[in-house]
């Protein structure tokens, strides 16, 4: 004999398939709490995945603090970093010069050039590893910033044209300035650009610092801009980088109110804020979804209950309470809810799984990018698997399912045995 409760024996007893329309609308149900936890896992996931990616990107390229000076550059640079070095948060300090430039290959084949206008910045070859991975994403030629050696990115590389040995001349925002000057002028003269090299190129996995910056020595970039042995500022990286707003309130008070101290939060603060918001509300859009589900599971529990009238009298006839026959569709409830999670669980995880190869699928079947890395940013679709978001998911979705059933059985239980039975 079974131990199981009879309200629940009951449950199972009803729910095996039938060739019946309560039937059909049942597993519909459980089809659309599946789809519903599995498109909310994975949607979830992946925003998650953007979110980890994106800040890891920008750390490992970007500095965790940046100091610059109120409105002039920074000559001082030297007895700064010894200061700023000196908090034992602090892994790494190091000048740097970053601002627009003009480009133009220098095609050998004598095709015509090609042009960009990045952002070139100035980096101590010396000091660049402690600051940033970019030495360790060489991915063709060397970390090579002596005398005119330029580092460019991959994805700018592609689109110029440009291998390692290639040549390109860089006009700075001075030089531009001159010429617009003396245009039409009598004294009227030429501003030749400085030849650079291309001595490496990087790939740091994000597609807006491969495209749009270069690299070259302090010292190189420090000629473009005009800045004799000044630079822009200093670049800061931390054992923490979620530490960034304490270290931050203690090198300002350390270094005084002339210079200005902001956090890589603070810089990226627009993209970071925008995919929060894109995560929550793509949780509360596809929410919906198991919504409907609900809505599925209270049609097809009132239907049951309609049909299983004459039931529900005669168990009120033999003693059942109130609670007892509403924990029958209540449970009926449950059941569903559980197999539609668990079918979602397992759905959401697997596609998770698979994520990138069925992208690939679809991009050779379609015959276009479907998640253009020019946009995104991305190489590959990142996605991270957090047990508390799983957890809320899940578990949100099986109350929404319990509760749609709470009506239908609450007329259930509240059935009275005559009623029921009068026309039988």
């Amino acid at each position: 004999m079974s131990r199981l409760p009879f309200e629940l024996l009951l449950a199972l007893r009803y729910l095996r398939p039938k060739r019946t329309f309560v039937s059909i609308i049942t597993l519909i149900s459980i089809l659309g709490v599946a789809l519903g936890v599995a498109v909310l896992i994975i949607v979830i996931s992946v925003m998650s995945g953007f979110d980890h990616d994106l800040r890891a990107k920008i750390l490992g390229f970007n500095a965790h603090l940046r100091i610059v000076t109120q409105g002039e550059p920074m000559d001082n640079y030297d007895a700064v970093r010894e200061l700023v070095s000196s908090n034992q948060n602090v892994v790494g300090a190091a000048p740097y010069v970053l601002g627009p430039v003009f480009l133009e290959t220098e095609p050998t084949n004598h095709l015509q050039p090609f042009f960009a206008v990045p952002y070139v910045r100035g980096a101590d070859p010396v000091l660049e590893p402690s600051i940033s991975v970019l030495p360790q994403s060489i991915i063709a030629g060397k970390f090579d910033l002596s005398r005119r050696g330029l580092v460019i990115g991959n994805e700018l590389a592609q689109s110029l044209n440009l291998t390692v040995g290639d040549r390109v001349s860089i006009y700075s925002p001075n030089d531009l300035k001159k010429m617009k000057e003396h245009q039409g002028k009598s004294d009227e003269e030429a501003v030749l650009p400085d030849d650079y090299t291309v001595t490496g190129i990087f790939d740091v996995g994000y597609y807006e610092y491969n495209y749009s910056i270069v690299i070259t020595s302090l010292e190189n970039a420090q000629e473009l801009y005009d800045l004799g042995d000044s630079v822009h500022g200093l670049m800061v990286m931390l054992r923490d980088p979620y530490q960034a707003p304490v270290v931050q309130h203690q090198l300002e008070h350390t270094l005084g109110g002339n210079y200005n101290v902001t956090t890589w939060m603070q810089e990226n603060s627009a993209i970071l804020g925008a995919l929060g918001v894109e995560k929550n509300v793509m949780f509360y859009l596809l929410f919906f979804i198991v919504l409907v589900a609900a809505l599925c599971i209270l049609s097809a529990q009132i239907t049951f209950v309609v049909q299983k009238t004459r039931e529900i009298g005669m168990l009120k006839a033999l003693g059942a309470t109130n609670l007892q026959i509403s924990s029958v569709f209540l449970a009926q409830s449950a059941i569903i809810g559980a197999l539609g999670v668990l079918a979602g669980y397992g759905l959401g995880i697997l596609a998770l799984t698979y994520r990138n190869e069925f992208l690939h699928f679809m991009n050779h079947w379609t015959g276009f990018e479907l998640f253009p890395a020019s946009i995104y940013g991305f190489s590959a679709l990142p996605a991270i698997i957090d047990a508390r978001d799983i957890a809320l998911i899940c578990g949100s979705s099986f109350v929404i399912c319990i509760l749609g059933g709470v009506l239908p059985a609450w007329r259930a239980g509240r059935l009275k045995p005559v009623e029921a039975l009068r026309y039988e």
